[in-house]
């Protein structure tokens, strides 16, 4: 796990100017790799390379760039590449050499051998950047789902590059500006795969390359999928559900085992649910010594599930490592601190909770936990899908307002495209309607134009969803946009990586991932039990109450469910929602916004109650975001 970041303009060739530019670049990726710093510059062709190291495996030997011997080929790593061991004895067999026993030094002895076709053969969560001389060829690649992140920025005279987008805006040719269309996206919490926050800032889409080809003094760039999730158009519903439950329990047990390769110690997260509760019981049987288990308890018990995470805890003989997080610790300095990393607003403060576990996991001196991620994309776990296939079942609970809607709505661009709105999109198109009076007059003449709802569904591919079925669909769709804009950025990587600590994510291994769209509907869900097959699959491995529980909804309290919490929430609107500063940020109308605030903390309808929370995070964080990358204003310390 790393930081990778560079640029590649023909035109800039001077040596000062191209390390000086690097260093900025890496400073801001200090926390993604505070182990180790390397650089490689091509400066005939004004090319920089850079690298900040979380060592993990090959601790001793794994300094990137790494390069080949006659120095015309090299390349960044940012994730883990499983399976390594196996493939560098089989590339040794051939006379592909590897420089150094890192996971990472697959890769250059892979691209010799197989060209643009080396992708096929990695496994894990990865981000690459290779370059090839002797082609003057950049070549940018994402793993399969976008576990890890990678950025870029096109320009006329070159391409800028990163882990994260702080990284590419430190670039001179860069100007931090926020851009006002992805501002309503955020609003309503789904961005456009690929886009970020900041205006001429692209994320590389998963299972996806970037191919930046020289020609003259100028670089043409072309963007290839090299891999989908892709479901096939039919299913056999009367097939026999037993040998699904074996090989899910197969391939599970095997990408466990492999995210438990390192050298260093590995941990894992713990919550109450049934896809992290898996994961430790599988490691527990696959590892000779106990696991070290990190759960978040909250203080509200509505929202709070660590009692049944401290009984798998010592159902497992798992040492346990429990963190309590109240207003404090969610609220004020480390939400903004969590806003800088994240990059983007999120809805939530379990972006907030997750920053301070990953301090906590590097304070117990680990860098790697294993995770649960992925478990409800991929067996319907969710309980949107459930409602997509089978219908209402019940009124949302404290569901309703976040992620579900309380009316059915319908978008044509999304009926055009699937023959049904899917329901994990309705209850943010109610949230950006909560957001239409408050809106400034340039983002209100702006939707007049343009419209955010119909954008997200015009990036998905509608080869991938037209004939398939609604469960598939509604996962498909799910995965391409929240999976990866969501539960895998600020949600995932961006709190974990902000402290040093590498999450991974077993059930997003791509043989499980593969393995599940064959597995028909009625079998993931079966008589309205959702994730039946993994249930099953784990039967053994669960207590008896877990593995009959209902999905639980993992999520920090809102700030209307605590007086002292709605305190908190209020002294960062003091402080952030100025006058001056709302109308810097151009996407409000001050007054507006206040009446709104104020008529929020009167609201009695817990539904939306909830979406005033998420109302309110966005406002306060879209002027954080223009405070901290556009104003450079500084973080401030956290206890």
């Amino acid at each position: 796990m790393c930081g990778i970041t560079g640029f590649w303009n023909p035109s800039r060739t001077n040596e000062r100017e191209l390390r000086f530019s690097l260093d900025r670049m890496l400073d801001v990726l200090d926390h993604r790799g505070p182990d180790e710093r390397g650089s490689r510059f091509f400066q005939e062709r004004g090319l920089a390379m850079g690298h900040t190291r979380l060592s993990i495996i090959g601790l001793a030997c794994g300094h990137q760039p790494i390069e080949t011997d006659d120095g015309d080929y090299a390349v960044t790593v940012n994730g883990e590449l499983y399976d390594y061991k196996r493939i560098r004895t089989a590339l040794a067999c051939e006379d592909y050499k590897c420089d150094g026993k890192s996971d990472s030094a697959i890769t250059l002895p892979l691209y010799l051998k197989h060209d643009l076709a080396m992708v096929d053969h990695l496994r894990g969560e990865f981000a690459v950047v290779l370059y090839d001389d002797r082609k003057e060829r950049l070549i940018l690649i994402r793993d399969r789902f976008g576990v890890k992140p990678l950025y870029y920025a096109v320009k006329d005279n070159g391409i800028v590059w990163g882990s994260e987008v702080k990284s590419i805006l430190q670039h001179p040719d860069i100007e931090p500006r926020l851009c006002p269309k992805a501002a309503v996206h955020q609003m309503m919490q789904v961005m456009v795969p690929g886009s970020t926050a900041f205006e001429g800032v692209d994320a590389l889409l998963p299972g996806h390359m970037l191919v930046v080809q020289r020609n003259g003094d100028s670089l043409e760039v072309q963007t290839k999928r090299w891999w989908d999730f892709e479901f096939p158009e039919s299913h056999d519903e009367n097939a026999d559900p037993e040998p699904f439950v074996q090989g899910v329990q197969d391939r599970l047990i095997d990408a466990v085992a492999a995210r438990l390769e390192a050298d260093v110690s590995v941990g894992c997260y713990l919550s109450g649910g049934i896809d992290s509760c898996s994961i430790i019981g599988l490691a527990t049987t696959l590892q000779q010594s106990p696991v070290k288990a990190f759960t978040i308890a909250f203080d509200s018990d509505e929202y709070d599930e660590s009692n049944i995470a401290k009984r798998m805890a010592e159902r497992t003989g798992a040492e346990q490592e429990l963190l309590r997080l109240t207003e404090k610790e969610l609220y004020g300095p480390a939400f903004e601190r969590a806003t800088w990393h994240a990059e983007r607003t999120f809805y939530n403060t379990l972006a907030v909770a997750k920053w301070h576990m990953s301090r906590r996991v590097r304070a117990c001196n680990y860098k790697a936990v294993i995770t649960g991620e992925g478990s409800d994309e991929l067996f319907g776990g969710y309980p949107f899908f459930k409602r997509d296939w089978l219908g209402r079942d019940d009124e949302g609970g404290i569901f309703a307002g976040a992620i579900l809607a309380e009316e059915d709505l319908q978008h044509s661009a999304w009926q055009d495209l699937c023959g049904f709105t899917p329901s994990w999109i309705q209850p943010w198109m109610l949230v950006l309607k909560r957001f239409e009076p408050i809106l400034s007059s340039s983002l209100t003449d702006l939707l007049r134009e343009y419209d955010p709802v119909g954008e997200v569904a015009n990036a998905i591919d509608p080869a991938q969803v037209r004939g398939r079925h609604r469960l598939d669909v509604s996962q498909y769709t799910w995965s391409k946009t929240m999976l990866e804009g969501q539960i895998l950025t600020w949600g995932g990587d961006r709190m974990d990586m902000a402290n040093s600590m590498e999450a991974r994510p077993a059930f997003l291994d791509h043989h499980v991932a593969e393995y599940a769209t064959t597995i028909p509907p009625n079998i993931r869900i079966r008589n309205g039990v959702e994730k039946w097959v993994l249930r099953e699959a784990m039967v053994n491995v669960l207590p008896r109450e877990l593995y009959e529980r209902k999905k639980f909804a993992f999520m920090a309290p809102p700030a209307h469910t605590d007086p002292v919490k709605r305190a908190a929430v209020q002294e960062m609107i003091d402080h952030w929602l100025t006058p001056s500063r709302v109308d810097s940020v151009g996407f409000f109308q001050h007054d507006k916004l206040m009446q709104f605030i104020d008529d929020a903390w009167k609201e009695t309808d817990g539904t939306i109650a909830r979406r005033n929370d998420i109302v309110m995070n966005h406002v306060l964080q879209l002027h954080m975001l223009h405070g901290q990358y556009v104003e450079g204003l500084p973080l401030p310390a956290v206890d």
